[in-house]
């Protein structure tokens, strides 16, 4: 942009009638008006940039805060909590002065647009959340979403995705430990990638998001400023994909690994020789994020000379600067005193780092272009008091219809004899949702650093933070669609209770939680019903068992037209081990051992596998909730571990007992017998998806140890088998043995994806 054309505030203020294109880049007329009575005048080029991206629904989220609200409103009280929502990312406290930072966001509609940099940057943007809280990076996992398995486009996305997040993460070097796939043909167009990471600091470490200090200096380090990126996931996580495709298609952000790889250790040299007063990544919305929201959580102003940012395209404008989402960039606030040291650190890794401004003792942010001044305004008014929505909500007319349509006998034929519930559960193992995922989860690095103790397919990934105690933490991420679809509150409590549970079964004791709510439009009331019931029915169930939310994300517009995919809310759970060497796989290895079931089963059978694989239905009610069973259940699991009771422990969820028992039994090599009690129907208990239980292989030395214990505290436990054999016997029943169960398991990817 030359000098001449530059729209400068003064110039803004002496063209009060200049037409700009505000609604163009996503803001309503109402926005746009509200930006002209904040500043007094209409916004520069610039100014209009960066109010477009900070107020869009990705940064902003405002159409989602009056609900996010509660989440901290009904925070059950924690000792653990040393960070909370509001920073890059939540920080806890796991012992011997350790403390853990993790956290899950989205990076879906740049997934669809661009599979592999889509899925990458999404890797490095949340990597780079961690690492701006002062933590080491150790770990990453990725629940993701896509339409149906023999669709041609889940063909495009699905390998690109994976080849993005383990392409990205192994040069990184950062373990994948966990995750999902879940394939509904609701997530055609709309698929859902979302990553988390993990991180550990001591304590003294934690660092904030904030610019204080008049005169400190603002520096940008890391890779160039390019093109890519521009508007990206701020505009694009906020609107709705037309029929035909993307409404909007900018350049999806393109990342360099090695450029992160050595941006991480730049950043932990600085940190160790306390360099820094603040520091922020920049991820969605770049440097126009970075700077209001340094400023806005610091005690002064900023003055930003923007035309010292070192470019990778020369003709970029001031608007395109500040809006670009070009990775690996990251902004740190440092006294005058440290700069110089700071910049020697940078030019030892090989990463640019340029003085690009300085804090103020005023109250506005205010960047220049050459001498030229392009924004001048309050910061706090970008960064934290955006529009704030009261979108209209309202129980959808069809819901009452789709619960009512219930998975009952009447309705749906269910296997009866022997020959059908060995074919059930063939089908049901084979289905691209329950299959063997290791032609996923090989292309990610599993292990690498070396402290890796169980990763997929685990039922939570654990990773050892002290080599010389064996202190550890173990993550899991749950969510299910179908449940949510039925009803939204109880299917966020469900997500919730799985991982708690999937964390309780490894051993590890859950201490908070962070979650990424994925839904349609929230211009649509059924939507906004979806999302209001689900961000209730989680903040109540987070009081119950204890786990506060420390931070999350928010995806909405994941819809097609006026179709949006089913109410997704994904939730992880984080759980402290004292001892990874204590641990529970989920393996059935030693022939002999008792197999118990504990909790209570029933006839649910609503959004259940067996009625999705074997009649493509769904309806009726999800499970029921019992938290304080949940957390019975997690609190017995965590003895049991600690104290030696038991070998092995699985919890139960999608596909029910059946898919359980093969789970462990091919993760072992051995098989199992079991026993139907009298007067159970055999079909209701391989395939009930009751929530709040879990199978135990429980050595003869223990068992009297593990069934008082149960009995004591009111914990129904049921011994129906034993491990034994190389097949899974259902006695009086049928048998399948572990070789053609092996094969129906093992070869769905293969042949999907070749």
């Amino acid at each position: 942009m030359s000098q001449k054309h530059l729209d400068t505030v003064s110039h803004a203020a002496e063209t009060p009638d200049a037409e700009q294109p505000w609604a163009e880049l996503g803001l309503k007329q109402d926005e746009y008006q509200r930006i002209r009575d904040i500043l007094g005048r209409r916004p520069t080029g610039a100014e209009l940039a960066m109010y477009s991206v900070m107020w869009s629904e990705h940064c902003s989220y405002k159409s989602s805060k009056v609900h996010l609200k509660q989440f901290g409103e009904k925070a059950p009280a924690s000792d653990a909590m040393l960070v909370g929502i509001g920073e890059n990312a939540g920080v806890v406290d796991v012992g011997q002065g350790y403390a853990v930072t993790f956290k899950v966001e989205s990076h879906n509609h740049p997934s669809y647009i661009e599979p592999y940099q889509g899925a990458a940057t999404g890797i490095g943007g949340i990597v780079r959340d961690i690492l701006a809280m002062g933590a080491r990076p150790v770990a990453v996992m990725d629940p993701l979403r896509f339409g149906a398995a023999d669709h041609p486009d889940t063909k495009r996305v699905l390998p690109g995705v994976v080849a993005g997040i383990g392409g990205y993460g192994n040069c990184l070097g950062l373990p994948n430990i966990g995750g999902e796939i879940v394939f509904d043909p609701c997530y055609q167009g709309n698929p859902l990638v979302n990553a988390l990471c993990v991180g550990v600091m001591k304590h003294e470490d934690i660092h904030l998001a904030k610019a204080s200090g008049a005169g400190n200096q603002v520096i940008l380090y890391g890779a160039r400023t390019g093109g890519d990126g521009i508007g990206g996931v701020s505009v694009l996580a906020s609107e709705t994909f037309s029929d035909s495709g993307p409404a909007k298609r900018p350049a999806v952000q393109v990342g360099d690994p090695f450029q992160e790889k050595l941006l991480i250790e730049c950043t932990l040299e600085v940190f160790a020789e306390k360099l820094v007063v603040g520091i922020q990544d920049l991820g969605g919305a770049g440097l126009s994020c970075a700077t209001s929201e340094l400023a806005s959580a610091g005690s002064g102003g900023m003055r930003v000379e923007l035309d010292r940012v070192p470019l990778r395209d020369a003709t970029l404008s001031p608007e395109e600067i500040l809006m670009s989402e070009s990775q690996e960039r990251m902004c740190a606030i440092v006294e005058p005193g440290k700069v110089a040291r700071f910049l020697e650190i940078c030019e030892k890794w090989d990463v640019i780092a340029t003085v690009i401004g300085e804090v103020t003792d005023g109250e506005r942010l205010e960047i220049f272009w050459h001498g030229e001044q392009v924004v001048d305004v309050p910061p706090r008014t970008v960064a934290h008091e955006g529009p704030t929505y009261q979108r209209p909500y309202a129980r959808p007319d069809w819901q009452d219809e789709l619960q009512a349509d219930a998975p009952t006998a009447e309705r749906l034929k269910r296997p009866v004899s022997g020959d059908e519930l060995k074919a059930a559960l063939l089908t049901l193992a084979a289905h691209p949702n329950q299959a063997d995922k290791s032609w996923v989860t090989s292309q990610y690095d599993r292990y690498v650093l070396g402290n890796t103790v169980l990763a997929q397919p685990e039922d939570s990934g654990m990773i050892r933070i002290d080599e010389e105690t064996n202190l550890g933490v173990a993550i899991a991420t749950d969510g299910n669609g179908r449940y949510a679809k039925l009803d939204p509150y109880t299917g966020a409590q469900l997500a919730l209770a799985e991982a708690y549970r999937n964390v309780a079964a490894t051993g590890a004791k859950p201490l908070a939680v962070t979650d990424c709510l994925n839904f349609g439009s929230p211009e649509d009331p059924a939507v906004m019903w979806q999302f209001a019931e689900a961000c209730r029915g989680l903040a109540d169930a987070c009081q119950v068992l204890g786990t506060p939310v420390t931070g999350g994300n928010v995806s909405l517009y994941n819809q097609t037209g006026e179709t949006a995919i089913h109410p997704t809310p994904v939730v992880g759970v984080l759980g402290v081990i004292d001892d990874v060497n204590r641990r529970t796989p989920m393996a059935f290895a030693e022939e002999g051992q008792l197999i118990y079931l504990l909790g209570d089963t029933e006839d649910e059978l609503g959004g259940s596998a067996w009625a999705q694989v074997a009649h493509d239905h769904l309806g009726g009610l999800p499970p029921k909730v019992d938290l304080e069973r949940e957390r019975l259940l997690g609190e017995i699991l965590i003895a049991a571990s600690r104290d030696g009771m038991i070998d092995a422990a699985h919890d139960l969820s999608d596909g029910g007992l059946a898919q359980a028992l093969v789970e462990s039994c091919l993760k072992g090599g051995r098989g199992a017998r079991i026993v139907v009690p009298q007067g159970t129907d055999p079909f209701v208990l391989l395939f009930s998806e009751s929530a709040g239980r879990a199978i135990v292989a429980v050595p003869r030395s223990e068992e009297l140890r593990f069934t008082d214990m149960c009995g004591a505290r009111g914990l129904p436990a049921a011994r129906i088998g034993v491990v034994d054999g190389d097949s899974i016997e259902i006695q009086g029943h049928f048998s399948v043995a572990l070789d053609e169960l092996r094969t129906a398991h093992l070869e769905t990817f293969p042949a999907l994806l070749g």
